[in-house]
């Protein structure tokens, strides 16, 4: 009989350890409240909760480089990042001295095309007219700004050398610096809801234009080797954007740290493309996901199993580098 009990009583503890295990928060690691990251982070943990009982929320860092150590050092399960920047912490390379290898790409999520703003009254129009005004720099909580900002200045013909450069710590500050008159322009993703902010709180702002073309595409290319060139069309939440635009763009991924479990990333995926609809009617530039092309590989980083498991179940091929 006590043997018995003794065999009851561990069924029961291991049944309450899964329990346990299954129930446990799943947090996001982001930028600060009003970056693309932090709203889109928050919409999908949204759908996950509503859709699928998922406990998720939604961390605050300071910057891409938290974000990055948050994951990999098991504080949080998943980020939202720039391709590029995920391939720099892997091997602790640019802005990364140590590395970072618990870092696991989970999909390819949208093009994110970013680029430097301006009041709309200070009569500029293009990276080109730059030139000699301010431009943020140093970036200290957000290095990843840096290498963005190289080559949007390399597409409008600058370097650092052309402009004032003028210390901002991250991309919420870098805004408001702009908006009180500190630098005469502000980096952002085009659709960011501070980008709107500001646009209210100035009377207008707008997007600067750069020239993509062969030479350019090279230029950009040799800062990081991911980024391209996209087109973007004007549209009520893309503030800043009066005209169809390129923009120098890259390819968004969500990650997951090596210690998240296959099933939790299962059925984040299974959430983020089963309900589509949803989270891009919450949050338009996510209806650029797409499960034909999730699945994408990438130098110098690996997809997580989980992931992996995701798409051959769902007959979806990996679409190779190019």
């Amino acid at each position: 009989m006590r043997t018995l009990k003794k065999i009851i009583l561990a069924g029961l503890m291991t049944a309450g350890f899964t329990a346990a295990a299954h129930a446990q928060v799943l947090s996001f690691s982001t930028p600060p409240q009003g970056s693309v990251w932090n709203t889109m982070a928050s919409v999908i943990s949204g759908q996950a909760r509503n859709s699928a009982g998922l406990k998720m929320v939604v961390q605050p860092y300071g910057g891409n480089a938290q974000m990055m150590q948050a994951v990999n050092d098991a504080l949080a399960e998943y980020s939202l990042n720039d391709v590029n920047d995920v391939i720099t912490a892997v091997s602790g390379t640019g802005e990364y001295t140590t590395a970072m290898p618990s870092l696991r790409v989970v999909a390819r999520v949208n093009p994110f095309p970013v680029g430097l703003y301006v009041k709309e009254s200070s009569g500029m129009t293009s990276i080109a007219d730059l030139k000699g005004r301010s431009v943020p720099s140093g970036w200290d909580a957000f290095p990843i700004a840096r290498s963005h900002i190289s080559a949007i200045l390399a597409a409008g013909g600058l370097g650092w050398d052309d402009v004032k450069q003028v210390p901002v710590p991250e991309l919420i500050r870098g805004s408001d610096d702009m908006a009180s008159g500190r630098v005469d322009s502000a980096f952002f993703a085009v659709g960011g809801p501070k980008v709107a902010e500001i646009d209210a709180s100035v009377g207008g702002v707008r997007f600067l234009s750069v020239e993509a073309n062969d030479e350019t595409l090279q230029k950009i290319r040799a800062v990081r080797p991911a980024f391209y060139f996209a087109e973007v069309t004007p549209a009520p939440v893309r503030v800043g954007v009066p005209e169809p635009m390129m923009f120098v763009t890259w390819d968004n991924v969500l990650v997951a740290g090596a210690h998240v479990s296959d099933e939790d990333v299962q059925k984040l995926l299974a959430v983020i493309f089963d309900e589509r609809e949803a989270i891009g009617g919450a949050y338009p530039p996510l209806r650029a996901l797409n499960l034909e092309t999730a699945y994408k590989a990438y130098p110098g980083v690996d997809y997580h199993p989980g992931a992996v498991a995701f798409f051959e179940e769902r007959g979806v091929e990996l679409i190779e580098a190019q």
